[in-house]
């Protein structure tokens, strides 16, 4: 009996020893396999790094490339600019330089001191003349007397003449023809049957009213603010000129 105790002890001893061998195999196993597994994914992770780095890398010289040809493009297009005005400086009275330090130039479509309206520009002026000197003074300007061919343009330049000119009339580019008895603008064309906004209707023109021109007179009502006066007086003008187009 003791034999056999003692054999079956040793038996079992035998059996736990190798037990704990098992497990040990196993778990150094499973903590090859687990630091296996994190060299991948540190490895993984070196790869993904390496291409972003390599793709931020890429882009970050075509957006250099991208940026240093828009330098040279903006450069060339500063030169032209530059040429552009010193070529035409009559350009200067439409795009003149509104920052001195950084020469930012603002462009408008009209000359400064003229109102835009519609496809002209007009100009109001402070001084006085006759019919004939004042057409002369706008022809210097580029333009005309004032020829109206809308109600649109006969509403704003009644509308201004009210607040420029404290009820002072302002000659438009009208005068009568002694060649046919009726009324030219100052490009010679006729004055048109259904647009008129006469303050009261003129008597056909005879030999001995061949003086008489058309004036604004800003009172109650655009549509009867045109009145005859003799072209020998003195009055302020209104101008026109074709706006510059900015396209």
């Amino acid at each position: 009996m003791g034999v056999n105790s003692g054999s079956t002890l040793f038996e079992e001893k035998q059996l736990e020893a190798s037990t704990d061998k098992r497990q040990c195999r196993q778990l150094v196993h499973y903590f090859s396999l687990l630091c296996f597994l994190l060299t991948l994914i540190v490895l993984l992770q070196t790869l993904c790094l390496v291409q972003i780095t390599l793709v931020s890398q890429s882009r970050s010289a075509l957006q250099e490339n991208k940026l240093r040809d828009l330098r040279i493009r903006l450069e060339t297009l500063n030169q032209s600019y530059q040429l552009l005005f010193s070529q035409y400086p009559a350009l200067n009275q439409y795009c003149p330089i509104s920052n001195s330090t950084t020469g930012e130039r603002e462009c408008r479509p009209c000359l400064d001191g003229w109102m835009p309206q519609g496809e002209k520009c007009f100009l109001f002026s402070q001084d006085r003349a006759d019919w004939i000197s004042s057409q002369y003074h706008c022809m210097a300007l580029g333009g005309v007397m004032a020829i109206i061919r809308t109600e649109e343009e006969q509403e704003f330049l009644w509308e201004k003449a009210q607040s420029l000119s404290q009820g002072d009339s302002y000659w438009l580019g009208l005068r009568s023809s002694s060649a046919d008895g009726g009324w030219r603008w100052s490009d010679g064309s006729l004055l048109e049957n259904g647009l008129q906004f006469w303050g009261r209707e003129p008597d056909d023109v005879g030999e001995s009213r061949v003086d008489l021109c058309g004036r604004l007179t800003p009172r109650d009502a655009y549509s009867r603010s045109w009145f005859t006066f003799r072209c020998s007086n003195k009055l302020r003008r209104i101008c026109a000129r074709r706006r510059a187009s900015l396209q």
